[in-house]
């Protein structure tokens, strides 16, 4: 809990008060690999920080399926359009390797904003920071070539490239597996 109070304190100056009240709703959860944490048709009703792991957001198709997101240590991951409308998302969310995750419920988090200062500055962080990852991820499928985008996604998080396997990063930068190996033997 002290790497999640650590990041609070860095991004909010939270109070002691506040971090009582905030951590008081939080539960950590370990899943191994592969542990589907959403699935489709299910409503989210989790906030998670990542304190370990990566996990994927990907849409499951009839002839395999399409990652559109990654999420790291240190960030928060929700699929966060099914947690704020309280509707079935449309995709999994699914860790990649071992996870550790400090999660908040949607009750919760309303509880938070009634009962402290920080609440909504909190709130505001997380939805700005998923906003963002999804922004960036558009416009990147826009303007960017595929070598671009493997590019960026390892320039971000170089050490990571070992921990994800490639048949999600190749889905994630929208080429199959052949074509990225053609790009990596391009660019090493």
């Amino acid at each position: 809990m002290e790497e999640i109070k650590h990041y609070f304190e860095q991004h909010f100056g939270i109070t002691s008060p506040d971090w009582d009240v905030f951590s008081s709703k939080l539960s950590q959860h370990c899943f191994p690999k592969k542990s589907v944490l959403l699935s489709q048709g299910e409503t989210e009703n989790h906030l998670s920080f990542i304190s370990k792991g990566i996990v994927r957001q990907y849409v499951p198709l009839e002839d395999g399926e399409i990652t559109f997101g990654f999420a790291f240590r240190g960030s928060f991951i929700s699929a966060y359009d099914s947690f704020i409308s309280r509707t079935p998302s449309n995709y999994v969310v699914e860790t990649i390797t071992e996870t550790v995750l400090w999660q908040l419920t949607y009750d919760d988090l309303q509880e938070v904003y009634k009962t402290s200062q920080i609440g909504d500055r909190i709130g505001r962080k997380a939805s700005e920071e998923l906003f963002l990852k999804k922004s960036k991820r558009e416009l990147s499928l826009l303007l960017d070539t595929a070598e671009e985008r493997y590019l960026k996604l390892f320039t971000e998080r170089p050490e990571l490239i070992r921990e994800i396997p490639l048949k999600y990063v190749a889905s994630y930068i929208g080429v199959t597996p052949q074509a990225l190996s053609r790009i990596r033997k391009r660019i090493s």
